[in-house]
């Protein structure tokens, strides 16, 4: 609608980036669009961090280092994080000792 409605060069052309991946990479607009999953796991905004109970040894060290309170638990035992109040900033991945957190997508 832009390019055909556009009245300067400028606004012909501004949208032909956005046609050209549309038409080459369809099939990961509809997987975000529809699934909600990036398969390149890159769209900050798609991806949840998880503990893996076979791997957390019930530390704590991801809690207290979460600067928004997302991580709970009972120390020696697996803790868990809340996606809803997360904010994918990686301070549990990037102080976690026992590569308990992932990131799932």
């Amino acid at each position: 609608m832009v390019k055909s409605m556009a009245l300067c060069g400028l606004g012909k052309s501004a949208p032909l980036p956005v046609l050209s991946t549309l038409k080459t990479f369809r099939k990961e607009y509809e997987e975000h669009i529809v699934d909600r999953k990036c398969k390149a796991k890159v769209c900050q905004a798609m991806r949840r961090f998880v503990i893996n109970p076979e791997y957390c040894k019930g530390c704590g060290k991801c809690a207290k280092n979460c600067p928004v309170g997302a991580i709970t638990g009972v120390r020696k035992e697996c803790y868990h994080i809340d996606p809803n109040i997360c904010i994918k900033c990686e301070a549990c991945k990037d102080n976690c000792a026992f590569d308990a957190v992932y990131v799932e997508a």
